[in-house]
């Protein structure tokens, strides 16, 4: 099994979680984060000062996926959350050695 965590832009969000559904992902977890990297952020004004935000709102998205469908995941998500410009994110792929739904006890590829 494997954990794609994706890091995506806000406005994106719908695109990739409509992607991942029509792909056949049942389950994910979703969080607002807030980062930044190559982007740098951007300078705003507020009542006539200038101020920089470095730290921008972000879109985390989790999925366990089989290690057959791996891949899948992780290029539904690249082609629904691409732009082209500098902050679409980033997807990593983390092995998960178990897994285990609290209900009823199943493991492994069940439990996801």
């Amino acid at each position: 099994m494997k954990k794609i965590e994706a890091i995506i832009q806000p406005f994106k969000f719908e695109d990739v979680k409509a992607a991942l559904t029509q792909a056949g992902v049942e389950g994910m977890t979703i969080t607002e984060v807030k980062g930044f990297g190559r982007q740098k952020g951007h300078k705003e004004i507020y009542r006539g000062s200038e101020y920089t935000v470095d730290v921008l709102p972000k879109v985390k998205i989790e999925v366990v996926a089989a290690d057959d469908r791996a891949d899948i995941v992780v290029k539904t998500i690249l082609e629904a959350a691409k732009t082209g410009k500098i902050g679409d994110g980033k997807v990593f792929v983390i092995p998960v050695d178990e897994a285990f739904r609290i209900r009823t006890e199943e493991s492994g590829e069940k439990a996801v």
